[in-house]
This record gives structure tokens, C-alpha cells and sequence, in this order.
């Protein structure tokens, strides 16, 4: 992958042969020949390396990198002294820079202390990425659904075929990316994710691309977007049905071309990045009615893997129930009765195993160091759905996007008002006073299935 790199050196010479020899290894280099002109490159762009020579009048190396510094630029930063000394080193190595040669500096030296810097800035920001955004990857049930989860999981990890991961909130879809990306030849890259119906609209593409700074008010510095921080490795679009059309047109550029621009930038950027998509909304359903790209569907559609609600595997819910009381887990400790999980096995979960995790939590508060009788099951779960108060519960969950939260309200609008009509969607449409063509559409939308449409 080609960088960016700045030199800066008061002597033409030494300047220019750097210059050509990093840029015959395909870097874009610009040059400097004094601190000034320097500080000025790294006010107005962005660069991933820079090589800062030490002697240089008016602002030294040493003087450039302390003032970087001072500004919070975080480029990393080679020094170069034709005279050093320890001492220098060692003032050099505290104010950031990552390493420090003396002159001459033979082609092969060079080349090697260019490379060792881009790989170690590189992986910094990867780790910092996964500490930030991933999740683990070990998916939890051994029931025939998620047998088959698994199963799909391992055919499609090796290959670096796009796949699309569908399913209702709460059920898993991000883990099921963390596993596919641990089972792939990149499972050594990065893992980023981004959660597009998390992001304003207005910065969904800096968000993706990255931006220079002065691209727009507030970029005071310049940025690296998700699809560079998930160079070698993959990017996860979780919600991406919730992506403005605009933007869709951007992403599949890059997904047919490899390559992008940051916001307010000109330079192309190549990336090698397999991407995931996962979605809790009906992307062809989305695609007939116009609010979806049908070419990018196709793009991104080209494994679809399911990952089922907790209802239609609820044979896992002991061995969930025994994770999320390990140690470690919020729910530490806590015992249940073989009649408490036989009663948690016969709720529905609309929330799924996101709802599941919540409720042990909260039975952890409520019930510390008891054993959890079917009694206090069925309490919280009365709780949950509100039949016990004849109100409903918290409309707020931890980790769920507005977007969602909403979806899941009118998907619950949408099944209690079939039930309340005879289990007729026609009656139900009519009692809610929505057209039923639109109903309908939301019921597929949805996944609710049965009622009869008349």
C-alpha cells in the first residue's frame, strides 16, 4: 500500500535521494528544507511518515518534533542526524519519534526503517480500533438453528466472498461477523465495524473515508476513515439498510474499485477490505420500494446468512443462561432452578438474546447470591411485558440505536394489534387506521408472519 511521506532536509541533495528512493517503492513523497516549511506541509495535509533531519537552522529536527507535538500531531516520525548523539537520541525517542539514525543512511537501512515504522503505526491503530469496537467471536448454542449458523460460518469464513447477515435486533449478528472474521486469513487484521444507523446522516462518510483537516467545521485534524483502519483486514456495516442513498452510491464505488477519497481530499487511497453487512430490515423488500440500490444489494448479498431469534431456539437457553452467569459476566454467581429456566424457556424474547442478557442482570441485582426460582423468573418476565402492572416496561435498551428501539415498538404495535383483531391483518390495519397495502409491507418488513390478510 502506497503512504504518504513527508522528508525534511536542509541539504538538496540527501533530500532528493530519499525522495527518489522512496518514491521508485510507489510512496507519494513531498519535501521540505526547513522547519517551517515543514510545520506548514503538516498543517495543510495529512502524511503517514515523516523523516526529520536534526541539523537544520533557525527550528532544528528536534525543535519541529516538540511543536508537533504541541499541536497533538501524531504522525510518526523518524529523526536524522549526520552528528548525533546520544543524548539527542534519547530527547528524540522521549518527544515521540520512532526511531533515530544517523547519517549516511545506506538504501536498504532506509527502506527498512521506512517499513518497520508504517507496520508498527499501523498495527497501533489497529489495536486501538479493537479494543474500541470489537466483540467476541464465540457464538453461544448447540441446538439444530445454531448448529447450522455454525456450520455456514465455517464454509464461508475462508473464502473473502462478501456476506450479508440478516436477522431481528438482539440476536447476535455482530458476533457472528467477530466469528467469520476470526475464521478467515485475515483473523491476524483488523476487526472495525460501523454502525450506520448509529452515525448522522452528514457524517457517514467521514465516518467511512476518513477527512483532511479544514474539510468541514470541526475537522481541526486530519482522519483516517473505517476502511483504512480495516486495511488487511474486515469491515463490518452493521444496520446498513439505515445508509442515506448518497452514500450507498459512494460505497459501492469503493466496492467495485478499491479505492476512495477522504472527505475534502484528492489523493486516492487502495485498500484491501473484506466487507460484511448486516441489516434487521428486509433489504429486498427495501430495494421494491426504491429505498435501497438494487445494484448494491447484489454487491453485498453475496452470501446471506440468517441468524435466528431466540424463539426458534430456545433449546439454547440454558447454555446462554450459563454464560451470562460465568465469571466475569455481569450476572456472576447467580444459580437457577431447573424450574426457573424451564419458565424462561417459554417466553418469546422479542429483544432476543440482548433481552435475555438484560434480564439475568437485572435478576442479578434484584436477587444477589440467591438461587433464581421459577417465581422470580416469571416476576421478571411479567415485568418485562408489563401484564403484571398493566404497563410496559423500560422502552430503553443499553446498546439499541434509536432507529431500532423504534422498530421494535411498532413491530410490537403491529403483533398485539393482529392478536387484539381476531388474528386478522386486515382488521388489525383497519383498527389502526393505516392503508393495508402498507401494512402488509410492514408485516413482511418485519418478519411477522401468520394472521390472515383479510
Amino acid at each position: 500500500m502506497a503512504h504518504k511521506i513527508l522528508v525534511v532536509d536542509d541539504e538538496l541533495e540527501i533530500q532528493m535521494a530519499f525522495q527518489r528512493t522512496l518514491e521508485h517503492e510507489g510512496h507519494e513523497v513531498e519535501a521540505a528544507s526547513s522547519g517551517e516549511q515543514a510545520l506548514a506541509l503538516l498543517d495543510g495535509g495529512s502524511f503517514d511518515l515523516v523523516l526529520l533531519d536534526v541539523c537544520m537552522p533557525q527550528l532544528s529536527g528536534i525543535d519541529v518534533l516538540t511543536k508537533m507535538r504541541e499541536r497533538g500531531m501524531q504522525v510518526p516520525t523518524i529523526v536524522i542526524s549526520g552528528g548525533g548523539s546520544v543524548d539527542l537520541a534519547v530527547q528524540a525517542i522521549k518527544l515521540g519519534a520512532f526511531d533515530f539514525v544517523q547519517k549516511p543512511l545506506l538504501r536498504e537501512r532506509l527502506l527498512l526503517t521506512v517499513r518497520n515504522a508504517l507496520r508498527y503505526n499501523h498495527l497501533e491503530e489497529a489495536h486501538q480500533r479493537l479494543q474500541a469496537d470489537t466483540t467476541a467471536s464465540e457464538i453461544i448454542g448447540d441446538g439444530a438453528a445454531m448448529r447450522r449458523v455454525k456450520a455456514l460460518v465455517a464454509k464461508v469464513a475462508p473464502s473473502d466472498g462478501r456476506v450479508l447477515i440478516t436477522g431481528d435486533n438482539g440476536t447476535g449478528k455482530e458476533l457472528v461477523a467477530a466469528a467469520i472474521h476470526a475464521g478467515s486469513s485475515r483473523s491476524k487484521g483488523p476487526f472495525v465495524k460501523l454502525n450506520c444507523g448509529a452515525v448522522s446522516k452528514d457524517l457517514v462518510e467521514s465516518e467511512l473515508f476518513g477527512h483532511e483537516k479544514g474539510s468541514f467545521t470541526g475537522a481541526i485534524s486530519a482522519r483516517k476513515g473505517r476502511f483504512e483502519l480495516a486495511d488487511g483486514g474486515t469491515l463490518l456495516l452493521d444496520e446498513i439498510g439505515d445508509m442515506p442513498m448518497p452514500m450507498q452510491v459512494k460505497l459501492l464505488r469503493v466496492l467495485q474499485e478499491g479505492q476512495f477519497e477522504r472527505v475534502g481530499g484528492t489523493r486516492s487511497i487502495e485498500v484491501d477490505v473484506r466487507v460484511l453487512a448486516a441489516s434487521n430490515r428486509d433489504l429486498a423488500l427495501m430495494v421494491q420500494e426504491g429505498s435501497f440500490r438494487e445494484d448494491l444489494y447484489y454487491r453485498l448479498n453475496v452470501l446471506t446468512l440468517r441468524v435466528p431469534p431466540l424463539r426458534e431456539r430456545r433449546e439454547d437457553i440454558p447454555l446462554l443462561l450459563s454464560h451470562f452467569t460465568r465469571k466475569g459476566a455481569r450476572g456472576q454467581g447467580l444459580k437457577f432452578s431447573p424450574e426457573a429456566v424451564s419458565a424462561l424457556r417459554h417466553y418469546d424474547y422479542p429483544g432476543n438474546v440482548r433481552e435475555l442478557q438484560n434480564l439475568v442482570e437485572r435478576l442479578s441485582i434484584l436477587h444477589a447470591g440467591e438461587t433464581i426460582e421459577a417465581q422470580h423468573a416469571q416476576e421478571m418476565l411479567s415485568m418485562t411485558n408489563g401484564k403484571q402492572r398493566g404497563a410496559r416496561g423500560p422502552l430503553y435498551e443499553y446498546g439499541a440505536s434509536m432507529r431500532d428501539l423504534l422498530h421494535n415498538i411498532e413491530k410490537q404495535i403491529i403483533v398485539e394489534a393482529i392478536a387484539a383483531n381476531g388474528n386478522s391483518k386486515g382488521a388489525a390495519a383497519q383498527a389502526l387506521g393505516t392503508e393495508r397495502s402498507h401494512f402488509y409491507k410492514k408485516c413482511r418488513q418485519f418478519g411477522i408472519a401468520g394472521g390472515e390478510n383479510e
